[in-house]
């Protein structure tokens, strides 16, 4: 078993996820992660909450993806905040079996962060430790990854997780603006209202290329609630009440308010434009 937030599930966290399968495989054994809804930190910051760079759902289907075998998850709340060390341990053992533990070098636990390294060592399970992983001399981490995103580096972010920055949701039925201006897009339900990037991006979607916006749609009155809309090229399905992966290529550029539904159709005509360029000099 491996604990831990695992916020992007990037490549520091995926090291510790093959060693658990590794190890899992050789002790016949499941593999296992814990880890923690809400995230601590935002438990202890409520009134100024982080960004996440994924959703509870999104780190499941990644967690899926590395085919581990049992995900636990801890509602993170005032109880579990005042669990001790030794209660934690206790219960890794007799309620869930944990017959050995893989973590890395800097790993805390219990009320107030007393437990570490040493605790768990005298607790009688096998304590697997894990170096930090580097890509050059730049340590992996998810706030790292966070400030990436943030500062629309996706390139950098993306060699730090191991894969393309995605969100994924449920295709749901909106308010048919971007029809009506002859732009037809899929709004994709999201769990997930506190992501590090917005705007508008040239995006992947299941097989096919788009143009997303994310954010709050200025140019809407009365719009505050974080939206993901995908404008579609060459494509007219269904796709109502699917699960998708929208995957984010290339910022085009910040959301802006218009003055008139005619200057956002002119934009949206421009963006399709940048985004059908990237993709030909990408050869997608």
């Amino acid at each position: 078993m491996t604990i831990g937030n695992f916020d992007g599930v990037h490549l520091g966290h995926q090291a510790l996820l093959t060693e658990v399968k590794k190890r899992a495989h050789e002790l016949g054994l499941e593999s296992a992660v814990i880890t923690f809804e809400p995230n601590p930190k935002d438990y202890f910051s409520h009134d100024k909450p982080q960004t996440r760079i994924s959703s509870l759902r999104e780190k499941i289907e990644l967690f899926n993806k590395l085919k581990i075998d049992r995900v636990h998850i801890i509602k993170f709340n005032q109880e579990f905040s005042r669990v001790t060390g030794d209660q934690f341990i206790s219960t890794l053992i007799e309620k869930l079996k944990v017959k050995e533990i893989v973590i890395g070098e800097d790993f805390c636990f219990g009320s107030g962060r007393e437990g570490g390294i040493k605790q768990l060592s005298a607790s009688g399970m096998d304590i697997n430790i894990q170096k930090k992983i580097l890509i050059g001399d730049t340590r992996i981490s998810s706030t790292s990854i966070r400030n990436l995103l943030a500062n629309d580096n996706l390139e950098e972010a993306n060699k730090f997780m191991g894969r393309p920055y995605s969100m994924s949701g449920k295709v749901v039925h909106g308010d048919k603006r971007g029809r009506q201006i002859g732009f037809p897009t899929a709004n994709i339900h999201i769990k997930h209202n506190r992501p590090p990037l917005k705007g508008v991006f040239a995006v992947k979607f299941q097989n096919h290329f788009g143009v997303a916006n994310l954010g709050i749609r200025p140019s809407i009155k009365g719009e505050n609630k974080l939206q993901l809309e995908v404008h579609l090229l060459n494509f007219s399905s269904d796709l109502y009440d699917q699960h998708v992966s929208v995957i984010f290529l290339k910022k085009l550029r910040d959301e802006k308010k218009f003055k008139s539904l005619d200057e956002l159709k002119e934009q949206i005509k421009l963006d399709v434009t940048k985004a059908k360029f990237f993709f030909e000099k990408q050869n997608l």
